[in-house]
């Protein structure tokens, strides 16, 4: 029986859907976790053919003793794939020992590595200005070497999802920040880029045999505050010709220094007085409801082009039709313990509504945003404008009401 074999995969979003996407494909679906209440909750994952708990999802002797007794059932592995940081080109590197199609590995580790690709790429002139501290220096030093640059955003080189991005503004802020990252990956260097004030878009890309496809263009609106939490996407985004001409040159310079033939990444970039500078880069497609936006717009379903991709075959990636989409996602400005959430079906009978998604159960602990992960609810709608689609996710977002018992 033809096989995936899923490395992670989160309770929702990308990754999640990537599992249905298989087994609708007619794939045996097997999901290796290293999350132990997902094997409790195993019967809720009906899309899941067989889920196998690893405790350490980079062992790759249990991983190919795993692949090796799924191969003696008569499983024919026909590839291994993971949505999830920071198992990408772990799985791509299993899938090259498996002789599998061959997705460049390198270039999805770079991409793993925030320093790593900083420095690959730091010749570019979509690259900003960037500097490394090593937790055996002096903070105070380098603070007063520094201040003078600020603000400045610190990043852990192995954050996702905007978990440990900071920006400070202050010398204090500074000194505080450079402390927390360094207490919390002592072992790590941190990542210190200028901070570029500017309109931020997601583009998402698939690469096959050195084509590169730029699939979606997508404008961010990001929640105020200094944790950079995303909480509007507006497809297609609205970026005269040239300028997209001029995004085409420059995605292209990075994936060619980057030297990616086969794979797929998204790549977030800032539009600052008429030149584009890269802010981050993931070797996978974006996770949340980002293949239900690109859908809705275009009618390309594009966690299924990436399966098709790993698998050897060729991406279809041609719309077949062209909406213009927002995604308004939902955050909590307090703490506590979730009593009930209201305003579901409401929101969901607004003309021009495609999907609401709440996320949280009764009885979880709710925070105000730190991640992407603290966004817990979300709405999607598509209209002939922009501004209508905006309209009404923003209007139907209002129905859904968080009702938190202090914690």
């Amino acid at each position: 029986m033809q096989t995936i074999v899923f490395i992670g995969s989160n309770k929702s979003g990308t990754s999640r859907e990537a599992l249905s996407i298989s087994t609708t494909m007619g794939y045996y679906t097997v999901l290796l976790t290293n999350r132990r209440e997902f094997i409790k909750q195993e019967k809720e994952f009906t899309e899941v053919h067989q889920m196998v708990y690893v405790e350490n999802l980079m062992d790759k002797e249990m991983i190919f003793s795993i692949i090796n007794n799924l191969e003696e059932g008569r499983k024919q592995i026909c590839a291994v794939i993971s949505f999830i940081d920071p198992f990408v080109s772990f799985a791509a590197r299993i899938s090259k020992k498996l002789g599998l199609f061959q997705m460049s590995t390198d270039a999805l580790a770079f991409m793993e590595e925030k320093t790593r690709f900083r420095e690959h790429l730091k010749s570019l002139p979509v690259s900003p200005k960037f500097t490394i501290f090593h937790g055996k220096h002096s903070i105070q030093h380098f603070v007063e070497e520094n201040q003078r640059q600020l603000p400045l955003i610190l990043k852990s080189p192995i954050s996702n999802g905007s978990k440990d991005v900071l920006l400070v503004e202050t010398y204090s802020e500074l000194k505080e920040g450079l402390d927390y990252l360094n207490k919390k990956f002592p072992s790590i260097p941190i990542l210190i880029e200028e901070y570029l004030i500017g309109t931020q878009y997601l583009i998402e890309v698939i690469v096959k045999d050195g084509q590169i496809s730029i699939v979606a263009v997508i404008e961010q609106e990001v929640l105020n505050g200094d944790r950079f939490i995303i909480t509007g996407y507006c497809y297609p985004a609205v970026v005269e010709n040239e300028t997209l001409e001029e995004l085409q040159i420059a995605v292209e310079s990075i994936i060619q220094a980057l030297e990616l033939e086969n794979g797929t990444c998204h790549l977030e970039m800032r539009l600052i007085e008429g030149k584009w500078k890269l802010i981050e880069i993931n070797p996978r497609m974006s996770g949340g409801a980002m293949n239900r936006i690109i859908q809705e717009g275009t009618g390309i379903n594009l966690i299924k082009e990436t399966l098709k991709l790993y698998l050897g075959q060729d991406p279809y990636l041609e719309a077949t039709k062209r909406t213009h989409v927002y995604a308004k996602f939902l955050t909590v400005s307090s703490r506590g313990r979730l009593i009930k959430v209201t305003g579901k079906t409401k929101a969901l009978n607004y003309d021009g509504v495609k999907e609401v998604y709440v996320k949280p159960r009764k009885g979880a602990i709710l925070t105000k945003p730190y991640s992407l992960g603290d966004r817990y609810a979300y709405v999607i709608a598509s209209a002939d404008t922009p501004e209508q689609a905006k309209e009404i996710a923003l209007i139907a977002s209002k129905e859904i009401k968080f009702y938190l018992e202090p914690f």
